[in-house]
C-alpha cells in the first residue's frame, strides 16, 4: 500500500438509511453519525415515504445538535421538463433545510446545483456507475466530493480504488444491505417491461421473481419444462466478518448501510452493530453483540459476494429462500383458522409476514398478545384467501423495549425543532437558448455486430464494434475506420488493460470511439485533437441538456440519448443540445448487466417470468448480459427523430439463440408511455 496520510486514513462514518421519521430518530438513537434519506421525488427509493421539507428542516436541525450530518438523495435520471423543479428543490434545501450533502446519479445536478448555489457535499451514487480507478482523478474538478462504491468489489479492487484516490476525494461503500442482481445503473428490466424505471427509483424488482427454465404454455401456469426458480433474487450484504480490515483502507470515509424502504428496528440494530464493529474491532465480545444486533435486525441471509479474493460468491439461492425476515415456522390450518408454533416467543404488536416478499398474494399482520415459543398461537388474518397449509410465516418488525425506549427519548427531543415552513420559489434555472442543426451526417448509422460475426453492413453503415482484447486484433487500416464501443461497465482489475489497448489504438490512429460512461473520458488525452470522435454512448443514460452540456465541456462530440425515454422526451431535446443526438434504433438492448452470474441458468438458454416474458442471458468478460427475447425496434420511428434532429442511429446486434413461441412484442421500449 502507498503510504497515506493521516487525513486519508481516519474513523468511517456510520451512515443509515432512513426512509420516514421514527427510522430518523432510530439512528440518532443507535449513534449513526451520518443518515441518507429522501424526499418526495427525485429519489431512488420512490416507494418509501419519504420526507417533506418543513419536517425535515427541523429533524435535520435535531441531527446536527446531536452531531450527525444529514445527506439527500437526488439520485435519479433527470427528464428535460424536470429540470426547473430539481433547480428550485436544490435552492430550498440550502436556504430551509441545511443538508450536508447530495447523492447524485446525472450529471445534470452537479451543474444544476451550483447555479443553485448548494454549499454542500456531492456524492456520486452506485447508479452513476463510477467503476474503475482512472475515473477519480477527474472527479474533483467536476465537483464531486464523494464516490459511492460498487457493490461487486472485491477487497482487493476496493484497496485500488482508494490508493489511487486524491486527496481531495472521499469513498463511500455499502457495507450492509439488499444487493441487485445487476449493476447499478446497467439495469433496465423494469423499464423495459413497463416504464417504470430503477434509474428513477420505481423499480418493481422483477429479479425477486420466481422464472423458469423453458416457456411456460399459459403465463400463469408452471410448464413441465422447468421448475420456477429464484435465479436472480439475491441475499443481503454483510461486511460484518471483514470490518476489521475495511479500517485500514484510505480515504473510505464512510460505511453505508442499504434499507431505506426498512422499519426502524433495521436501522437501529444495523447501526449499533457497525458502530460497535468500528469502534471495538479487536474485541472478541463486541463482535458477538454485534452480530447477535444484526441477527435482531431481521435482514435476509447474508453473503460477502464478491468481497473476499478467494472465496467469491454468486449471491443467489434459486432453490432457497432471500426473502427478509425471521423464520417462525410454518402455517397449520384448523377449519377456518391459521394455527402457528412459533420458533421463538412472540410479542405483542409483532409484525408478521404470510408468504414470501415476491409472492403478490402474501400479507402481513400485527400480532394482538404475546406468544410462546412452540406454543400454538391464532394467527389474526384478514386477507380474502386463506394461505395453504405450510406457507412459511416471517417475524419482520419488532419493538423491543430498548428500542420504544430510545424512540420516546428522541421524539420527546423532537418537540423543540418544530422546522421552518416552506417559502414559495418561484426561481427558474436559465435553459440554453435553441441550437442550430448539429446533424453529422457522416454517422448516419453506426452498427454495432457481435463478436465473431462478419460485418453485412449497408454502403451508410459506419463498422462498430465492442472493443475487447480480441476485436481490438484487427488490422490498423481497419482499426482506423471503426468506431470503438467500450464496454458499458470497466471494472478495476480489467481497467489498466483496457486503457493499454486504447492507447495503442490511438498511437496507430484510431479516433473514433463510444464511451458508454461520462468518466471513461479518462482513458483519453486531456487534450483531444480536432479529428478526434469521442461520443458518449446509450449507456450514459441521457436524459437532459445539462448533462449533455456536461458531456460537451469534458470534450465529448456527439451523444446516445437513453432508449429508456419515452416519445415526448426524445423529441424534445434534439432543438435544445449543444452536440448532435444519436439513439439505438434497433437490436438486443439488455435488461440488465451483471457482474455476479448465474445459478441454476446456463448462457443462451431461454427462461420466462410468471407472466410467461421470454428472456435468456449471455455472458460477456466478467459480465453476465440478460436479454428479452424480443429486440427494441424504433425503425419505424426512424424519420420522425430524423425530423426532430437526429442524426445517427445504432443497431445493437446479437446471434440471439432459437426460442421456440415466443410472444412476438413490439419493441418500442417506452415510446408510446411516458418513463415514470
Amino acid at each position: 500500500m502507498s503510504q497515506v496520510s493521516e487525513n486519508t486514513l481516519r474513523k468511517p462514518e456510520i451512515l443509515a438509511p432512513v426512509g420516514d421519521s421514527q427510522c430518523f430518530l432510530a439512528a440518532l438513537a443507535a449513534g449513526a453519525d451520518a443518515l441518507y434519506l429522501g424526499l418526495k421525488n427525485f429519489s431512488a427509493r420512490m416507494e418509501a415515504e419519504n420526507f417533506g421539507l418543513t419536517e425535515l428542516s427541523g429533524l435535520c436541525d435535531l441531527a446536527h445538535d446531536e452531531g450527525a450530518r444529514v445527506y439527500i438523495t437526488m439520485n435519479t435520471l433527470i427528464k428535460q421538463e424536470e429540470c426547473h423543479q430539481c433547480f428550485r428543490l436544490i435552492k430550498r434545501l440550502e436556504d430551509q433545510v441545511h443538508c450536508d450533502g447530495l447523492i447524485i446519479q446525472d450529471p445534470a445536478v452537479l451543474t444544476i446545483a451550483k447555479a443553485a448555489g448548494f454549499s454542500g457535499g456531492l456524492f456520486l451514487s452506485t447508479l452513476a456507475n463510477v467503476t474503475h480507478p482512472e475515473t477519480l482523478r477527474l472527479l474533483p474538478a467536476l465537483g464531486v466530493s464523494r464516490v459511492i462504491l460498487p457493490r461487486e468489489l472485491s477487497l482487493d479492487e476496493v484497496r485500488l480504488m482508494a490508493e489511487r484516490c486524491p486527496d481531495n476525494l472521499d469513498l463511500e461503500l455499502f457495507v450492509h444491505g439488499a444487493l441487485c442482481f445487476c449493476v447499478s445503473g446497467r439495469c433496465y428490466w423494469s423499464s423495459y417491461l413497463g416504464g417504470k424505471s430503477g434509474l428513477r427509483g420505481r423499480c418493481v424488482q422483477p429479479c425477486r421473481r420466481a422464472y423458469q427454465i423453458g416457456q411456460s404454455s399459459h403465463p400463469k401456469r408452471i410448464s413441465k419444462k422447468g421448475k420456477a426458480s429464484q435465479f436472480f433474487s439475491c441475499q443481503d450484504l454483510s461486511l460484518a466478518c471483514i470490518s476489521k480490515t475495511l479500517l485500514s483502507i484510505p480515504h473510505l470515509a464512510s460505511w453505508k448501510i442499504e434499507g431505506r424502504k426498512k422499519g426502524p428496528h433495521y436501522v437501529y440494530h444495523c447501526v449499533a452493530a457497525y458502530k460497535l464493529l468500528r469502534d471495538h474491532a479487536v474485541d472478541p465480545a463486541a463482535q458477538k453483540e454485534a452480530q447477535e444486533l444484526l441477527t435482531m435486525a431481521l435482514g435476509r441471509p447474508g453473503t460477502q459476494a464478491r468481497f473476499l479474493p478467494k472465496r467469491q460468491r454468486i449471491p443467489t439461492n434459486p432453490g432457497g429462500y432471500t426473502g427478509s425476515g425471521l423464520l417462525l415456522g410454518k402455517i397449520q390450518r384448523s377449519g377456518e383458522k391459521l394455527l402457528l408454533r412459533p420458533a421463538t416467543d412472540l410479542k405483542a404488536k409483532d409484525f408478521l409476514r404470510i408468504g414470501s416478499e415476491d409472492q403478490r398474494w402474501h400479507e402481513t399482520l400485527r400480532l394482538p398478545r404475546n406468544g410462546a415459543a412452540d406454543a400454538v398461537t391464532i394467527l389474526p388474518f384478514r386477507g380474502k384467501k386463506l394461505p395453504p397449509e405450510g406457507t412459511p410465516v416471517y417475524l419482520i418488525d419488532r419493538r423491543e423495549p430498548r428500542l420504544v425506549q430510545a424512540l420516546a427519548r428522541y421524539e420527546e427531543k423532537r418537540r423543540n425543532y418544530p422546522g421552518r415552513k416552506t417559502s414559495p420559489c418561484d426561481l427558474r434555472l436559465e435553459l440554453p437558448a435553441p441550437q442550430k442543426s448539429r446533424r453529422r451526417p457522416d454517422m448516419h448509422v453506426l452498427a454495432t455486430i457481435p463478436r465473431g460475426k462478419d460485418n453485412r453492413a449497408g454502403s451508410r453503415n459506419m463498422l462498430a464494434l465492442w472493443l475487447t482484447p480480441k476485436t481490438a486484433e484487427i488490422s490498423r487500416t481497419v482499426a482506423r475506420r471503426v468506431f470503438w464501443w467500450l464496454p458499458p461497465v470497466v471494472w478495476p482489475d480489467e481497467s489498466a488493460k483496457l486503457g493499454r489497448i486504447i492507447q495503442h489504438l490511438w498511437r496507430d490512429g484510431s479516433r473514433h470511439f463510444v464511451a458508454n460512461a461520462p468518466w471513461q473520458r479518462a482513458f483519453f488525452p486531456e487534450i483531444l485533437p480536432a479529428g478526434a470522435d469521442l461520443v458518449a454512448g446509450p449507456f450514459c443514460n441521457i436524459a437532459n441538456v445539462f448533462t449533455l452540456q456536461f458531456l460537451a465541456r469534458m470534450g465529448f462530440k456527439a451523444a446516445f440519448i437513453s432508449p429508456e425515454l419515452g416519445k415526448k422526451d426524445l423529441l424534445a431535446l434534439p432543438r435544445l443540445s449543444p452536440l448532435p443526438l444519436g439513439l439505438v434504433l434497433e437490436g438486443f438492448w439488455p435488461v440488465g448487466i451483471s457482474r455476479f452470474g448465474l445459478l441454476g441458468l446456463k448462457q443462451n438458454v431461454p427462461f420466462s417470468s410468471p407472466k410467461g416474458e421470454m428472456f435468456w442471458a449471455r455472458n460477456y468478460g466478467q459480465n453476465t448480459w440478460i436479454y428479452p427475447a424480443w429486440p427494441l425496434n424504433l425503425k419505424e420511428k426512424e424519420s420522425e427523430l430524423l425530423s426532430a434532429g437526429y442524426s445517427f442511429f445504432a443497431t445493437l446486434s446479437e446471434n440471439d439463440p432459437p426460442i421456440e413461441g415466443a410472444a412476438a412484442r413490439p419493441g418500442l421500449f417506452n415510446w408510446e408511455q411516458p418513463l415514470l
